[in-house]
């Protein structure tokens, strides 16, 4: 007999406490049942289970085999599982979390030929600017920027940007250009107001030495067009990653303050939850996105 289905019929046995149950949660006889165990039992030369006229349970020595022997049946679904999902074409409900500037700006414009390319997944992308927890809020991905801060996701990096300190010729004409990182001291600041250290830069120094600037902002503002926007109108000296403010860079509505500073260059990952395979639905987007976002970065947005 099949090794395999010995197993399975004696842990069924276990599992629903008796012959009769386990036959109908199998689907066979319950004389197949029984010699299945009867079979396994022979083979190892050894009484794995006690039978009463009332009730079966395992001896000590079926316990001990029936804990290994659920591992081997799970492992065994588990690689029927992946076998099968690797082979069906992508599906379902993708939800996505992704942060507001890069979404809007260069997600969403894409997402039209993924759903045309993959017609058999919907996706509802969330949008906002908070560390999301994927697993506890039902998120299948989500794209991260920046250092990873949990080790535990599976990851992949897509692309890469850059950070920059910009601001229009037109505030440099009204308050002067900083010529070095102590300068901003005493220029209006631009910052982010939805992250923790969001009135923190971090920055290089021409000789490689790590520096942060805390300064007040003059304005905060929890969305990084906003900044853009008002970087452009004047108003102060924003800290933007490059997707954000390339185009109006090449426009000549920013430049860049310091351009001495060496660039500070940060990954783009897609993130997921660990696991022993990827959904389709996932492993189909990442691609895609790969695919999608190959000519970018870290300065060519």
């Amino acid at each position: 007999m099949d090794r395999l289905t010995e197993m399975e019929a004696f842990a069924t046995v276990v599992d629903q406490g008796g012959f009769t149950d386990a036959a109908k949660k199998m689907g066979i006889s319950k004389s197949a049942v029984s010699k299945h165990v009867s079979s396994l039992e022979a083979r190892l030369g050894a009484r794995l289970l006690n039978r009463t006229t009332r009730r079966v349970s395992p001896t000590e020595i079926g316990l001990a085999y029936y804990d290994r022997a659920r591992r081997v049946l799970n492992d065994a679904g588990e690689a029927d599982a992946l076998v099968t999902s690797m082979q069906s074409a992508p599906s379902g409900l993708l939800r996505i979390s992704v942060a507001t500037d890069f979404g809007v700006n260069h997600l969403s414009p894409v997402l039209g030929e993924f759903l045309n390319e993959f017609p058999d997944i919907t996706v509802n992308m969330v949008l906002n600017n908070r560390y999301v927890e994927l697993i506890s809020e039902g998120f299948d991905m989500a794209i991260r920027i920046g250092e990873l801060e949990d080790s535990t996701l599976r990851a992949r990096k897509l692309t890469e940007t850059t950070k920059r300190m910009i601001a229009s010729p037109g505030y440099f004409k009204r308050y002067g250009r900083p010529q070095k990182i102590d300068d901003l001291n005493d220029h209006k600041l631009l910052h982010y107001s939805s992250q923790s250290n969001g009135a923190v830069w971090k920055l290089t120094a021409p000789s490689g030495e790590k520096r942060q600037v805390r300064t007040a902002g003059w304005l905060s503002v929890n969305d990084g067009q906003s900044l853009l926007n008002a970087a452009i109108a004047g108003l102060g000296i924003a800290y933007l990653p490059s997707f954000l403010y390339a185009e109006a860079m090449e426009q000549g509505l920013v430049e860049d303050a310091i351009p001495d500073l060496p660039l500070e260059t940060q990954g783009i990952y897609a993130v997921y939850p660990p696991g022993r395979f990827t959904q389709p639905k996932v492993r189909a987007f990442i691609d895609f996105l790969v695919h999608a976002f190959a000519e970018k970065g870290p300065t060519d947005w």
